[in-house]
């Protein structure tokens, strides 16, 4: 697990190696010709300080450093600043910044077999430098590959839409929130191995695949017009019911069950006509 590191400032290393260097390019330039033995000095001190200056270390806001000795784990360096530590840590970075991910527009089957494209943007962010650095090859590599196998499982456990499974409660592309969360929900359980947690994730591009694209769109605007004409139809016949209600109600005209028939069929022509209607003047009896 991860441990923390509090390593001690680096301004008094840097000071004395700086100090040291200077010591020894003196002794060197002023006292090699008279005392040899100043040039063991100079080359101890110059060795100091170069294992100071090795001990040196810079850490940037949002970074972290990790130190190993020996191939054992030491900690991780997480405070900022100017730092030393033992000159022996071997020491690499890991960054604790949020990164964003964008994957690649992958091909899958949905729960019903269709063919789809799919991508997601996903915000991560490593929180345990050790799971980073050890528990996995290449972290970044890592959460790349799972997170497009994530997006697979994901697309292939929901349909598109409700047209090819009407029972369906949830499908990618109406339900955002909930595919939102099981997604993220699926990406901590596969990246939590290697330390990293999912802030994160939107699906970017969810779209039919070219092959079935046409025949696919076809079959959403056949099926809007049918709503659609559905609608038209219901508010028709309550327009006309109403119609009649008044006409009886009020006595403006009687009418037999034949002048009925004919005013609902006109009155349906009009309201469900995708064109509008020719008016025809009437210039007989209401019976001719």
């Amino acid at each position: 697990m991860e441990k923390l590191i509090k390593p001690v400032s680096g301004f008094a290393a840097l000071s004395f190696g700086i100090l040291l260097i200077l010591i020894a390019i003196a002794n060197f330039i002023l006292n090699v010709p008279h005392n040899p033995l100043m040039i063991i000095i100079s080359f101890v001190a110059f060795i100091i300080a170069i294992f100071l200056f090795k001990g040196i270390l810079v850490v940037n806001p949002n970074h972290s450093k990790v130190c190993v000795f020996f191939g054992n784990y030491v900690g991780t360096v997480k405070a900022n600043g100017l730092l030393f530590v033992n000159p022996f840590f071997r020491k690499f970075t890991i960054s604790l910044r949020a990164e964003n991910l964008e994957s690649s527009r992958l091909k899958v089957n949905d729960s019903m077999g269709n063919p789809i494209e799919i991508g997601a943007v996903i915000v991560w962010q490593v929180k345990d430098t050790y799971k980073a650095a050890f528990e996995v090859s290449q972290y970044l590599q890592y959460v790349k590959i799972q997170s497009e196998a994530a997006i697979r499982h994901l697309a292939t456990s929901f349909p598109y839409d409700n047209l090819e499974d009407e029972n369906a409660t949830i499908t990618l592309r109406d339900g955002a929130e909930k595919v939102t969360e099981m997604l993220v929900q699926e990406l901590n359980e596969r990246l939590a191995f290697a330390g990293v947690h999912v802030l994160e994730a939107r699906i970017s591009h969810l779209a039919y695949a070219a092959e079935i694209a046409g025949a696919m769109l076809q079959r959403q605007q056949a099926t809007a017009i049918v709503a659609a004409r559905a609608k038209i139809v219901e508010g028709a016949v309550g327009m006309v019911e109403t119609a009649l209600e008044l006409l009886s109600k009020k006595n403006i005209v009687e009418l037999d069950d034949e002048r009925k028939a004919a005013m609902v069929s006109n009155l349906m022509v009009v309201l469900c006509g995708e064109k509008s209607a020719t008016p025809v003047m009437n210039t007989g009896s209401l019976y001719q």
